[in-house]
């Protein structure tokens, strides 16, 4: 800290501050050194501005404080915490009668930004798909489950609760049940037509035993297959496949939508087809076909 470093600390009622986290709010006490290390290097900043008191501080002070440690490359979690930690020291100022006003009620921590999700190539997911033990009884049920969760986008709990009414194999849709209970029909491909079809007339008639209450996808018992059942059969099938990658059945999800997109979709048709209520959050796959875009250029432009 520069300047006086003991008058400014007694200038912005540091110590009280401390005696206030531990005495009062009982934290940690590396939660506490968490909240002076950020109190005083704000302290540090203001008086560098020639604001040598609480008193003086503003909330553009504030801002331009937050902005600094976001332009030095802080991550915004990082950020966020300096944040909380200003607006504890202001509250705690207010409580104390230091401050009459609170300049760090409109300071808004910057939101951490969403990691972009897993996905497999086109290559990987025909390997996944093909992956089956051809000497299994059910490989042609789990060929046609994969096959439906990733050629339609599904969520694995839309995929368990599918029955025979939801699929139309030859109109080439099925009407798929979201959160909220909100219908939406997704087109389904020739490829998941042909596993589906397969399916139900080799492997379905032999698992089902009458409680299947109409489901399509159902497990040895003849009973509709389980979320961690689907869990399962997919593990199997990724460590058949010889796939590293950390694989979900919401990875065929995100596989779903990057795809479609790299080959040309329009962001509003993926949306519909995912079942996304708000289209900032199909947005997220863009950046994934950015990200894809930036590779092919790096491969194949000749001055990548």
């Amino acid at each position: 800290m520069t300047g006086d470093v003991p008058g400014i600390e007694r200038a912005f009622h540091l110590e009280p501050f401390r005696d206030h986290l531990g005495f009062e709010r009982g934290l940690s006490p590396r939660t506490i050194d968490a909240y002076l290390r950020e109190a005083r290097r704000f302290a540090a900043f203001a008086a560098s501005e020639g604001v040598t008191a609480p008193t003086g501080v503003t909330y553009g002070l504030l801002r331009d404080h937050v902005a600094r440690l976001a332009g030095e490359g802080r991550a915004a979690s990082t950020v966020a915490r300096t944040v909380y930690a200003l607006r504890g020291y202001f509250r705690f100022l207010i409580v104390e009668g230091a401050l009459e006003s609170d300049p760090s009620e409109r300071l808004e921590a910057p939101r951490a930004g969403r990691s972009l999700p897993d996905v497999l190539s086109v290559p990987e997911i025909e390997a996944l798909i093909g992956a089956a033990d051809p000497d299994s009884r059910t490989a042609a049920r789990d060929a046609a489950m994969l096959e439906v969760l990733y050629g339609c986008g599904l969520r694995v709990s839309e995929l368990v609760a599918l029955k025979g009414r939801d699929l139309d194999v030859d109109e080439a849709l099925v009407r798929v049940r979201g959160k909220g209970g909100k219908e939406r029909f997704v087109p389904v491909g020739a490829a998941a037509r042909s596993a589906v079809r397969r399916y139900l007339r080799t492997t379905r008639p032999a698992l089902d035993r009458g409680r299947s209450a109409g489901h399509i996808f159902l497990n040895a018992r003849g009973l509709p297959l389980s979320r961690m059942g689907v869990w399962k059969i997919l593990r199997r099938h990724v460590e058949r496949a010889g796939i590293l990658k950390r694989v979900t059945p919401h990875t065929l999800r995100h596989s779903f939508a990057t795809h479609l997109l790299e080959g040309g979709a329009d962001l509003a048709s993926v949306q519909e087809m995912l079942g996304h209520a708000d289209i900032s959050t199909t947005e997220i796959y863009t950046h994934v076909d950015r990200s894809h875009l930036r590779q092919v250029h790096r491969s194949h432009h000749p001055r990548g």
